[in-house]
């Protein structure tokens, strides 16, 4: 499907099974300033979604075969139709269809008869949330796509990203963490290196002794990474392990020399899978170890104080599996 240019008017698709209320509604949507298309029924109303990418739905409740609480579940799980408004049409205030259409999916509400004024102003608050919605995620994928050309600068496979990305969502499986957290642990695999874009090759890819502003050079990627992520909201909870990725137990870390649990509990957890990842990858400065060395290299580093020995003991333990995979 192809972009809508500015001059286009926002497409509003109305589903419901009786023709003369699409039809009233259709009326108002005109009046607005709005294109409207329509759907007799769920099954084509999830065709025109996916087809067209509509700005908005408004949902009638009450349909034979699939009823609209169904027809939103599918919309909000189909990756190419889930940022889509849905505002159901009811008959009532009644509460109980509002908490089904809440845990169905649903982002707002209005009652029959449809007030002009009202249906105008709720449909413009949702498209400028879409567009919001839609600016964010372009950011967030720049942002992406920044990082995997880091990677890409002092890595020779395709995805770089791969395997920190499946290690992060497997140990913290393993540790039992929420979905929030695992989430925000898979985005710092992406994201926790992308200060690194402002460090020129001849310092990143070095292979001799850095010089102590060299090592100053390299060490300001963390806050570098926390200022490029910070404008976007929904990586708030990735922010912590971008800084704080390099801090040690002991407080020799860097960028704010935190000692033990001042170390975001994430950034933790990310660090000893990143120091794993890197120590069993090879990189054009330096040889890959194996899983077995990597997981001693730990241990001692551990024995000097650096790392949470609780938290490495428990990844030594995960890792022994894990390497079978």
């Amino acid at each position: 499907m192809s972009a809508r240019s500015d001059s286009q008017p926002e497409k509003i698709l109305v589903v419901d099974d009786s023709l003369l209320t699409r039809s009233l509604t259709i009326d108002l949507l005109s009046a607005a300033g709005y294109e409207a298309i329509e759907a007799e029924n769920g099954a084509i109303a999830l065709e025109i979604a996916r087809h067209d990418r509509p700005d908005a739905v408004l949902l009638d409740v009450l349909m034979p075969n699939m009823d609209g609480y169904e027809v939103c579940r599918r919309l909000k799980q189909d990756p190419q139709t889930q940022e889509i408004p849905v505002i159901f049409i009811t008959v009532s205030d009644d509460r109980r269809a509002r908490l089904q259409g809440i845990e169905a999916g649903g982002d707002d509400f209005l009652t029959k008869p449809i007030d002009r004024l009202e249906l105008s102003a709720r449909i413009k608050n949702w498209i400028r949330h879409k567009r919001l919605s839609e600016d964010i995620s372009q950011t967030e994928h720049i942002l992406f796509t920044i990082a995997k050309a880091v990677e890409q600068r002092y890595s020779s496979t395709d995805d770089p990203l791969e395997r920190l990305i499946d290690l992060a969502r497997a140990f913290g499986e393993y540790l039992q963490l929420s979905e929030e957290e695992i989430h925000n642990l898979v985005s710092a695999a992406n994201l926790h290196d992308i200060g690194a874009v402002a460090i020129p090759d001849a310092v990143l890819l070095k292979q001799g002794k850095l010089t102590p502003e060299e090592t100053d050079l390299i060490r300001q990627h963390v806050s570098i990474g926390e200022a490029l992520c910070k404008p976007l909201r929904n990586l708030r909870g990735v922010l912590p392990i971008v800084r704080h990725h390099h801090e040690r137990w002991d407080g020799s870390g860097y960028p704010d020399g935190l000692v033990g649990d001042e170390i975001p509990k994430l950034a933790q957890v990310f660090q000893t899978i990143d120091i794993y990842d890197a120590l069993t990858r090879q990189r054009p400065y330096k040889q890959a170890v194996t899983p077995a060395q990597a997981l001693e290299i730990l241990r001692r580093e551990t024995q000097r104080g650096w790392r949470n020995p609780e938290l490495v003991a428990q990844f030594c333990e995960f890792a022994k599996n894990w390497d079978r995979n």
